[in-house]
């Protein structure tokens, strides 16, 4: 259902990440038990071969922009900065989407060195995608949102950022 009340509001990054993903995949947000579970392969072995996918990266509309790191024995990553008028954007919770995680438990894919296969969390329902990261050989990274298997997805490319980020995660 289309919602024309929404569409007056500023769009911000884990809002339009979630629902450009769900509308180009042509489906309805997968379950949390649908979620591909995290491989077993230490992260040790990919550090090396793929420190790019780490640091800030923009969205591919210029409105959000997240920091991807290692937590632990997997990579994950923070909305940091988005465009906002008025208030910080909320999630389904009523928590603020500054800091929010929404790329979790992303760890090496033994198929396809470079490629980190996670999930991508919907900050509005809460629901959760299969997802892939890699850096192309342009520099760029790229995030695919999928249900099930890859094939049924679309890829986001997200540049690297360096600029700065103001109080309360807003981008100037």
């Amino acid at each position: 259902m289309h919602d024309s009340k929404r569409d007056n509001h500023p769009r911000h990054a884990g809002h339009h990440l979630a629902r450009h993903l769900a509308r180009r995949v042509g489906a309805t947000l997968c379950a949390v038990g649908m979620v591909l579970a995290p491989m077993a392969m230490p992260i040790t072995h990919a550090r090396a071969a793929e420190p790019d996918i780490m640091g800030r990266w923009m969205t591919k509309d210029h409105d959000g922009v997240f920091e991807i790191f290692h937590c632990g024995q997997e990579v994950c990553g923070h909305l940091v900065g988005l465009r906002y008028e008025t208030d910080m954007p909320r999630d389904k919770r009523g928590e603020v989407e500054c800091n929010l995680p929404m790329l979790n438990g992303f760890t090496p894919d033994t198929d396809t060195p470079g490629h980190w296969n996670g999930r991508v969390t919907d900050p509005d329902t809460g629901h959760v995608y299969h997802a892939k990261l890699w850096v192309s050989q342009s520099g760029d990274l790229k995030l695919r949102g999928f249900v099930a298997v890859p094939l049924f997805g679309e890829t986001e490319t997200w540049s690297r950022y360096t600029g700065t980020i103001g109080p309360a995660c807003k981008l100037p």
